[in-house]
C-alpha cells in the first residue's frame, strides 16, 4: 500500500503542473521583491516553503495582485497558452526599466491537446525550484545596488489567440537597452519547463574620469 501511494506522488497531471508553476512564481516573486527591497524587510513575514526559509509580503495589495496573478497563470498554463512572464522592476521616479525576471516556459503539448500524464519525482521538483529560490536570494552579490525607490510590475507574454482579461492592459515590453544578463537554473515538471534569466541595467564607467 505504501508504494502505491508514493507512485502517486510521482504522476503529474497538467492541473497538478500549472498549480506547482504558479506557486513558484508567487514564491519567486515575493522573494525578489524581498532581496531587491522593493517593499521594506519589515513588511514580509518568514514561512518555510520548498525546504527553504521564505518570505511572503504582508502587504495587503500586492498579496491580492500576486494571488490574483497565480490564478491566472495557472488557467493559462493549464490551457497551453503562456509563453513567458517577466516581473519588471522600474525607477520609481522616472518608469526607467532597471531589472527584467524573465520566466521562460516550454509545455509538452501533447499532455495539453491529448491529456495524458507524466512522471517525475516531488522531490526531484523541489531540489530544482531550491536552485533557482537560493540563487534569487542571493542576487544581491551579482545584481547592481537598486539605490532609489523601486516599482514592479508583471508582463505575460501568451499565444495570440488569448483573449486578454479585463484586469489585463496591452504594454511594451519594457525592455533595458543592452543589458547585462544572468542565467538563473530552470525547473521541469515533465509538463512545464521553466528557464529563469535576469537582465539588469549596465551602467558603463566613463574610463576617461
Amino acid at each position: 500500500m505504501a508504494s502505491k501511494t508514493a507512485a502517486a506522488k510521482d504522476i503529474i497531471t497538467l492541473h497538478g503542473s500549472a498549480a506547482i508553476v504558479s506557486e513558484f512564481f508567487c514564491y519567486a516573486a515575493n522573494s525578489i521583491l524581498y532581496n531587491r527591497a522593493v517593499y521594506p524587510e519589515e513588511s514580509f513575514a518568514k514561512v518555510k516553503k520548498y525546504g527553504l526559509p521564505m518570505l511572503l509580503t504582508q502587504d495587503e495589495s500586492v498579496k491580492s495582485f500576486l494571488s490574483n496573478l497565480a490564478c491566472q497563470i495557472s488557467e493559462w498554463l493549464e490551457a497551453g497558452k503562456l509563453q513567458r512572464v517577466v516581473l519588471v522592476i522600474m525607477s520609481k521616479a522616472t518608469g526607467e526599466v532597471l531589472e527584467r525576471w524573465n520566466f521562460r516556459i516550454e509545455t509538452d503539448a501533447e499532455v495539453v491537446e491529448k491529456g495524458v500524464s507524466r512522471e517525475k519525482s516531488d522531490k526531484e521538483i523541489m531540489r530544482e525550484i531550491q536552485a533557482i529560490m537560493r540563487q534569487v536570494a542571493s542576487s544581491i552579490t551579482y545584481l547592481p545596488c537598486l539605490d532609489e525607490p523601486c516599482v514592479f510590475d508583471v508582463l505575460a507574454y501568451t499565444d495570440t489567440d488569448v483573449a486578454v482579461p479585463f484586469t489585463w492592459v496591452e504594454s511594451d515590453p519594457k525592455l533595458i537597452a543592452n543589458p547585462q544578463m544572468v542565467k538563473l537554473h530552470a525547473f521541469d515538471t515533465k509538463i512545464h519547463k521553466v528557464d529563469t534569466l535576469v537582465s539588469y541595467k549596465n551602467d558603463e564607467w566613463d574610463e576617461e574620469e
